[in-house]
């Protein structure tokens, strides 16, 4: 009897609903696979949105996808569940992975440790903009307010980011390397990901466990995309990977 096909749950990037991953969705179930997107708090229509009165943390966010986790094993135990994490979204899986139950497989697209250094201009004026905008508006304001990195941000999280950009150390226990199978995908002129960034979120990892793709060049179909966010319009190329990832990944849990 052939194995069930996983079912995916999209993580998003910072400040995108759910609603923007319906055409990745879609990709996945096209190929047999079943596909979710999962809340971002405070960026769903019915939800609300950070306040001075209204703040939550990483690790709220992490807790978020957890329990979808366990409603997923609950809803289809047969299935595998995997974890793709977008941007924002991939921290939140290495998160979950290290502090719950891990999951069968977490792949990321343009997830990173966004140490600044990583970044351009030896990311001097990103540590000069979040090192002032974070802390003075959620010290004004008690979040931050749009536009400032997709904002309306909150005042815990965003502050627990701008550390991480800060220090290159991510707001969760690192106790331990993850050794879920993990598919790391990096784009092509990604500046908000750039390459260096998702080697450091590798690092979280099992060297063994981990599988790099470098999305570039002759890979890239006619009118894809590798913008950090608009690939997501276009996914079909990196679906299609993710696929062809599952069956032959790098050390598979059968001993877990």
């Amino acid at each position: 009897m052939p194995a069930a096909a996983p079912k995916v749950l999209i993580s998003p990037a910072m400040a995108i609903g759910s609603g923007y991953y319906r055409p990745l969705v879609e990709a996945f179930e096209a190929r047999g696979w079943e596909a979710r997107g999962l809340g971002r708090r405070g960026f769903e229509r019915d939800g609300v949105r950070a306040s001075r009165r209204v703040d939550w943390s990483y690790s709220d966010e992490i807790d978020d996808l957890a329990a979808a986790v366990r409603e997923a094993r609950a809803e289809r135990p047969e299935r595998p569940v995997l974890v793709l994490g977008h941007s924002l979204g991939a921290q939140l899986a290495a998160g979950h992975e290290l502090t719950h139950e891990p999951v069968d497989g977490v792949v990321t697209v343009g997830g990173t440790l966004p140490y600044f250094r990583h970044y351009e201009y030896g990311g001097l004026p990103l540590a000069a903009m979040v090192g002032t905008v974070v802390p003075l508006t959620t010290l004004a304001l008690g979040y931050v307010p749009k536009p400032a990195f997709g904002g309306p941000g909150a005042r815990t999280l965003m502050r627990e980011w701008a550390r991480m950009v800060l220090t290159g150390r991510p707001p969760f226990p690192q106790t331990r390397p993850i050794d879920t199978p993990a598919l790391l995908v990096s784009l092509e002129g990604d500046r908000l990901a750039p390459s260096p960034s998702v080697d450091a979120l590798g690092g979280l990892f099992e060297p063994d466990v981990v599988t790099r793709w470098h999305f570039a060049g002759d890979e890239v179909p006619e009118r894809a995309s590798t913008d950090h966010i608009a690939w997501v319009r276009t996914p079909d190329a990196i679906v299609d990977g993710v696929v062809a990832w599952w069956p032959r990944r790098t050390r598979a849990t059968a001993s877990r």
